[in-house]
């Protein structure tokens, strides 16, 4: 239906366009609809695009979905940022790449998120083969109506992707900008763990501990109090079950406190009141990430980790005799229905190699406290790229904005000489 009323409506404003030179190119493009939409700050247009892929890039006989993609446009002559998102795309976000550069944002949905979702959704072509083919088919689709330099960015998983898209894509784009982008080569990354065992202060990394023991210790308690304000969210818990996503959701607290920014500082007292510890626990971790809704939502990207991508599990030793509900060796992905899977680390193997012996004009950038960073890209001499680990800052802030002045000033002139161009600081 979602598709069908974007069609109408497309149809709807083609017989009241005054074309533009624009609304003309897209015109001509084959397999794609659009409709007009609220055009950001410093763009002359922007557009919801539905653009017609092949289930299989290898076999288009297998049938074709509707991938759904944002473009903000500036001018036929700019550079293009293409987002390769690694989830949902909802709505059209500016990435501040795109502003640094001036240039025209192509914001492109995932397959198998969201609008982006073949059917019925057979789960063998979601691989990061097909995943970057459609990136590519995309680009190859704009390249004649934005001439200019083309440069790929991603954030988080959509970091991940960028990696993956440069490394089956090496032409397609000038430069390749993933932010906190991992390369996981194993089903389990060993690297979080030893990363987590040495970050921090010792005296931080004992209150983080502590803080679980307490939350274990009193699990019977903090269940029941924790079940009525998960019951007011109307969030359920039936796949994991309540109190396997509480247990989980203690285990993950030492990653998300450092992936989020948290502050030593800020853990309470372990012998505060249960609630002030409920409180902090829900700010920092909560259930929500492991309530059906959540799994559901993230059903996709827990199977390309499961499958192909790799990810993280949970250390349970140090907590024996305080767990009752999760496995010896639980893993952070919920692979939907409870599928069986097989693992395959071939891809990300070659991937990993690739970028650190071959992966030219790439720049990345790092959050020194972000979990995630231990199973980044480490820098290399091999290659012609650039990285920037932020002190300080964490997933959600290892971003330009926060680059020190030397930083930017270094980034501009990287930037200048891998685009061939000039920008203004």
């Amino acid at each position: 239906m979602r598709i069908l009323s974007f069609l109408i409506s497309f149809l709807l404003v083609q017989i009241s366009f005054a074309q533009t030179d624009l609304e003309r190119a897209l015109f001509d493009l084959p397999n794609v609809s659009f409709k007009k939409i609220d055009t950001p700050d410093g763009y002359s247009a922007a557009y919801e695009l539905m653009i017609k892929q092949p289930i299989d890039h290898q076999n288009p006989d297998k049938g074709y979905f509707y991938q759904q993609v944002y473009l903000s446009h500036r001018g036929f002559n700019r550079p293009t940022v293409l987002i390769t998102e690694g989830y949902q795309a909802p709505g059209n976000r500016i990435y501040e790449l795109s502003d640094l550069l001036e240039a025209n944002q192509l914001r492109v949905e995932h397959r198998f998120f969201e609008e982006s979702t073949p059917e019925p959704k057979e789960w063998k072509y979601l691989n990061m083969e097909q995943a970057t083919a459609d990136y590519h088919a995309i680009k190859e689709l704009f390249d004649d109506l934005y001439e200019g330099k083309w440069v790929s960015t991603g954030i988080s998983k959509g970091g991940m992707t960028t990696m993956y898209y440069k490394y089956f894509y090496p032409d397609d784009v000038s430069v390749a900008v993933p932010y906190v982008g991992p390369i996981d080569t194993t089903f389990e990354d060993p690297r979080i763990y030893s990363w987590l065992a040495a970050q921090g202060t010792e005296e931080c990394r004992k209150d983080i501990k502590a803080i679980q023991m307490r939350l274990l210790k009193d699990k019977k308690e903090a269940i029941e109090r924790l079940k009525w304000f998960e019951k007011a969210s109307k969030r359920t818990y039936d796949y994991l079950g309540f109190e396997q996503a509480y247990e989980i959701a203690v285990l993950e607290y030492p990653f998300s406190f450092w992936q989020v920014g948290y502050k030593c500082e800020e853990i309470p007292d372990p012998k505060a009141p249960l609630d002030t510890i409920l409180e902090y626990f829900n700010n920092v971790v909560g259930l929500s990430l492991f309530s059906d809704q959540e799994i559901v939502k993230y059903a996709s990207h827990y199977y390309q980790a499961a499958t192909q991508t790799g990810y993280y599990g949970y250390l349970t030793a140090p907590y024996k005799g305080l767990l009752s509900a999760v496995p010896e060796r639980p893993h952070a992905a919920f692979v939907p229905d409870k599928m069986k899977v097989a693992y395959d680390n071939t891809l990300s193997k070659k991937v990993y190699n690739w970028l650190t012996t071959k992966g030219d004009n790439i720049i990345y950038i790092y959050g020194a406290n972000d979990t995630w960073t231990a199973a980044g890209i480490p820098p290399s001499k091999g290659v012609d790229s650039k990285w920037y680990i932020l002190d300080g800052r964490s997933h959600f802030d290892a971003r330009i904005r926060n680059f020190s002045e030397e930083q930017k000033e270094d980034l501009i002139e990287t930037l200048e000489k891998w685009l061939e161009m000039d920008l203004e600081d």
